[in-house]
């Protein structure tokens, strides 16, 4: 079997990453790529080739901006509690719950008193989110 340019590049690329290059910590997320995405809401994102992680962490009352993007997108609160505002409706979630949201579907949320922290999961990737920034998108 040939193969091209592209998958050349990409074994190289996965043959000079050390094994530890791949494994992280939810309690040192120093090595994420960060992001404020607005006032009291800041990310550390790890991206992969499919999918990309991002641990969000939101201030006590913090407002994020509502926006949609075309990336399936899941939740899961790992810390506090809030309002996920899914197209339109504000649901009450609390630590352990999750949710999926649809590409294209407008969303956000707002943190609760003692604030919140959510592992978001993003498929495909967000570009925008593979280099440190502001805000939700690179328009922002």
């Amino acid at each position: 079997m040939k193969q091209t340019l592209d998958d050349q590049k990409s074994i190289q690329a996965k043959e000079s990453m050390k094994t530890e290059d791949y494994f992280f910590n939810i309690h040192d997320l120093s090595r994420g790529i960060q992001r404020k995405l607005t006032e009291g809401v800041s990310t550390r994102i790890f991206p992969g080739e499919q999918a990309m992680l991002s641990v969000v962490s939101i201030e006590p009352n913090a407002r994020g901006t509502i926006h949609s993007h075309p990336e399936e997108q899941w939740g899961f609160l790992l810390e506090g509690d809030g309002f996920r505002i899914q197209d339109g409706v504000e649901h009450p979630v609390k630590a352990g719950d999750f949710w999926q949201t649809p590409g294209g579907v407008d969303h956000g949320f707002i943190g609760g008193p003692k604030g919140a922290k959510i592992l978001d999961i993003f498929s495909p990737p967000r570009e925008e989110y593979r280099q440190s920034g502001k805000g939700y998108s690179s328009a922002s």
